[in-house]
């Protein structure tokens, strides 16, 4: 900041003071007879004149000029010859010691409309002397590196005073070198190269870089179109046809080498089934070979198991007949002392019971009232209450309970017969 505003006083001293000095410096050796208080008098009203004019042209002409993004700024001294260039920013321009010119840095575009038809109102002629119209675009841009020098020289309006003629004076020249077909198809990347190499130096003259030259859609005569669109037509009926012929060749070639190798394989799985017969022959002969003395050893291990299991066989008969023998005489002698022990409990039985009778007659002959009272232990368990008749004779209580008094005398009959 100190840097500018050093620099902008100087700049106002070389502009104002240094003047008015050498004004002042005139006017007092012009008017040197006169006295020297009117001489200072004058001399401060010219100076303050001054400054008031300056004043009053920096209100109304701002010396500070912006700079736009994508340009460049020159500012030329009026009084020094002194070029200053500027990017995007802010610079001093005082009005009446410098002018400021703004030149665009991007790329610009120029596309000769009027040439890009057939029928339009400058069309490009070809060798043959028709006309046809063809969609240029030559991109361009102000070389930064020499904007300073050549500021001076540079008109407003770059596109139409130094672009176009340059561009103009190429083009046309370089189309009628070449037929319309060279120009519709066959070498527009050479004509655009031709272009680009010619035009390149001429704008270089005048410090403009050339990005590119791009050939878009050419335009052809009415009649000429027509007569190309046959003839396109009849070449891709020969072209169409042609490779027809060719694809049929191939086909055929193709069917030959399908059977030529179709027979190749077959004689091929023909020989490996050959050899695979061989081979598995071979080797099931080979196998054999250890395949038999197995099964020998196969046999006689069958005839030892048959002869061990048929040795195994008598001996578990054998065994076991003499197993039944031992069982059969021990099942004998235990049925033996099982009945003899059965008689013996019969006769000890028949024995306690004709005694246990025996004790129980002379008991019931003495006591006869027990049977009255074995009866009525035997019915406890279920009556409770018996309400019986006394027998007539004084007998047998129960035997009322029993059937009757016929009853009561074959009991004493039958105990009678057994006292006897």
């Amino acid at each position: 900041m100190s840097t500018r505003l050093n620099t902008l006083t100087q700049i106002l001293r070389t502009a104002f003071v240094r003047p008015a000095l050498w004004i002042g410096q005139t006017t007092a050796r012009g008017v040197g007879s006169m006295a020297a208080g009117l001489h200072q008098a004058r001399g401060q009203l010219l100076v303050l004149g001054v400054v008031g004019a300056a004043g009053y042209g920096l209100w109304t002409h701002p010396p500070v000029k912006a700079v736009n993004p994508g340009e460049m700024a020159v500012r030329t001294n009026r009084f020094s010859g002194a070029i200053d260039t500027f990017r995007t920013g802010s610079l001093l321009a005082v009005p009446g010691v410098h002018q400021v010119r703004a030149f665009p840095m991007r790329d610009q575009l120029y596309r000769p409309v009027q040439s890009s038809r057939a029928d339009g109102e400058a069309p490009f002629q070809s060798v043959e002397g028709l006309s046809l119209g063809v969609d240029l675009s030559v991109r361009y841009a102000i070389d930064p590196a020499r904007i300073g020098a050549i500021s001076r020289d540079l008109p407003d309006n770059l596109e139409t005073q130094i672009v176009q003629p340059a561009v103009q004076g190429v083009i046309y020249r370089l189309f009628a070198r070449y037929t319309v077909r060279e120009i519709f198809s066959s070498k527009r990347g050479e004509i655009q190269q031709q272009i680009e190499a010619e035009l390149k130096p001429r704008l270089a003259a005048d410090g403009i870089v050339l990005r590119g030259v791009q050939m878009g859609k050419v335009d052809l005569p009415e009649d000429y179109r027509n007569g190309m669109d046959k003839l396109l037509a009849e070449e891709l009926e020969a072209e169409k046809m042609r490779y027809t012929l060719e694809l049929k060749d191939k086909r055929v070639k193709e069917s030959a080498l399908e059977a030529e190798a179709d027979k190749v394989r077959r004689e091929k799985a023909a020989e490996a089934a050959g050899q695979e017969q061989v081979i598995a022959a071979r080797a099931q002969e080979e196998a054999m070979k250890h395949v038999l003395p197995f099964k020998q050893k196969q046999i006689e291990q069958r005839q030892l198991e048959a002869e061990a299991e048929k040795v195994a066989r008598i001996r578990s008969a054998e065994g076991s007949a003499q197993a039944r023998r031992i069982e059969a005489v021990g099942e004998a002698e235990s049925r033996q002392k099982l009945a003899d022990a059965e008689v013996y409990r019969l006769e000890r039985v028949g024995k306690v019971n004709s005694e246990q009778m025996e004790r129980e007659g002379a008991l019931i002959t003495r006591h006869p009232l027990l049977i009255q009272k074995t009866l009525a232990d035997k019915l406890s368990d279920k009556v409770q209450v018996i309400i019986a008749p006394p027998p007539a004779g004084g007998g047998f209580i129960g035997s009322t309970l029993l059937g009757g008094a016929s009853q009561v005398r074959t009991m004493d009959q039958g105990n009678q017969g057994e006292q006897q």
